[in-house]
């Protein structure tokens, strides 16, 4: 297996991926699965500042991908990122997921982010055991507030802080110059 940073040629794969979370699960809030020009857009947005990461198997195959993205638009967050995970079924339940967040929250840690945000589409046992485990706590919760596949869903928020907080902190780094293979 091998994780790099997600390039706007990956939209395609990260975009089939991705449909099921949206058509067949209330993992996701959408309605619509991205096509691959909104994946690729997407994945743009995020520029230098908020890191994407694809993990493949040897023969091509996207196993899984995680990244990070403004936490909120206000100046004041800007030291805060959001952060999500997919993987494909095939790779449930074998440490994909801690092992792509393995390499992205060291990363948001040396670009100087100081928190991380996690939302979790309820009830999702997986993901909140996958959270937990790697150091997020649960934060709080927003009640009922999406309607998906004929239910009322909440979304329940953890937390992670990812460096030492500063009354001078230093701005995010861009991400390319601290990605090692």
């Amino acid at each position: 297996m091998r994780i790099r940073p997600t390039g706007p040629g990956d939209a395609g794969a990260v975009a089939a991926l991705y449909a099921p979370y949206v058509s067949d699960s209330i993992v996701s809030f959408e309605s619509t699965p991205p096509d691959e020009a909104e994946m690729r857009r997407r994945i743009e947005s995020g520029g230098a500042l908020y890191p994407w990461l694809t993990a493949w198997t040897e023969e091509g195959e996207l196993l899984g991908f995680a990244y990070a993205s403004a936490f909120r638009a206000r100046f004041a967050y800007r030291f805060t990122v959001e952060t999500s995970v997919y993987l494909s079924p095939s790779a449930q339940g074998q440490g994909l997921g801690r092992t792509l967040y393995g390499r992205l929250l060291p990363l948001l840690e040396a670009q100087g982010f100081t928190q991380a945000i996690a939302a979790i589409s309820l009830p999702n046992d997986a993901s909140v055991a996958l959270h937990e485990r790697i150091g997020f706590a649960s934060a709080g919760l927003y009640r009922d507030v999406g309607f998906k596949l004929g239910g009322w869903r909440s979304v329940g928020l953890w937390q992670r802080a990812l460096a030492p907080l500063s009354d001078t902190p230093q701005e995010p780094r861009p991400f390319s110059a601290l990605w090692s293979e």
